[in-house]
């Protein structure tokens, strides 16, 4: 169960990131954030009202309290440092992330089977080189390598906490919305801001209605991928759940194969073989 929920996770955060991607190309990535965050928030709400999760209130709430202070902050630094340095360089650095939840883990007493570890060294890897990392060229400012390093603590921190925010479904669901509304008022001040010093809060020609859909699916798959992962982590060794949950990268790139016709690198296709071997390992260790 913690292999399956945590693949469905990659599955999920890597599409959300191939739309987030695409949708960015044409209007401010805060905007992106907001909007999208603010969709999924409603239905989260729906939900919530619906199944009378707001009786599962409770102190685990202030996890999600800080997933959704620490999501905005590692978004806002890693498009900040797609926009300043190579991607090649940018993206492999992100899967850093995966180091905060696994070290959790190690520090909270797990120890996963030997074949698991060989399993986490491989896809680890695999990640790695699925982002293309570039082996030479200029050197990469320091703060380009300072705002990537920020957003992998931010985002192996939205991994740590919200698999501590809640302990059962109805308490998921009120957890996930918590840390959306929390999304949206970090990212709409961070928005308003950012318009007050002058940058577009909309894309030339006004926003685009008919980008709606894209953006509720851009918000809704990135609920739905921290449900999954709740899910994983609580079945399961969150070092396992942590490591296949980070393959989401490999699943962008191959949406960006199959759907912008982008060739993959021979070191990115080298990439998603080690991370499927990795996966299989962990799987059947």
């Amino acid at each position: 169960m913690t292999a399956f929920f945590a693949l469905a996770t990659s599955l999920l955060w890597g599409l959300a990131d191939f739309g987030g991607g695409l949708l960015t190309r044409r209007s401010p990535a805060l905007t992106v954030v907001v909007v999208s965050q603010t969709i999924a928030a409603v239905v989260l709400g729906a939900i919530v009202l619906a199944t009378g999760g707001w009786s599962e209130a409770g102190p685990r709430l202030w996890f999600a309290v800080a997933a959704g202070l620490a999501g905005p902050v590692a978004m806002l630094s890693f498009y900040k440092a797609l926009a300043l340095g190579p991607m090649g360089v940018v993206s492999p650095l992100a899967t850093l992330s995966v180091a905060v939840p696994v070290g959790v883990g190690l520090v909270l007493g797990e120890r996963p089977a030997l074949v698991q570890v060989a399993g986490i060294a491989v896809a680890v890897a695999g990640v790695v080189l699925a982002g293309g990392p570039r082996l030479g060229g200029a050197a990469v400012e320091r703060r380009t390598i300072g705002l990537t390093l920020v957003a992998a603590l931010g985002f192996g921190a939205v991994f740590a906490l919200i698999a501590e925010a809640s302990t059962t479904v109805t308490g998921l669901f009120l957890a996930l919305f918590v840390q959306r509304v929390t999304n949206v008022v970090a990212g709409g001040a961070a928005l308003w801001l950012s318009t007050r010093r002058g940058a577009p809060a909309l894309p030339e020609g006004g926003f685009r209605w008919s980008s709606l859909p894209a953006l509720a699916f851009v918000g809704l798959a990135d609920v739905a991928a921290n449900g999954t992962y709740s899910v994983a982590a609580q079945h399961g060794p969150v070092t396992v759940a942590a490591v296949l949950a980070s393959l989401y990268p490999v699943v962008t790139a191959l949406a960006a194969r199959g759907f912008l016709r982008e060739r993959l690198r021979a070191i990115q296709a080298a990439g998603a073989g080690l991370a499927l071997v990795g996966t299989l390992l962990l799987a059947t260790g």
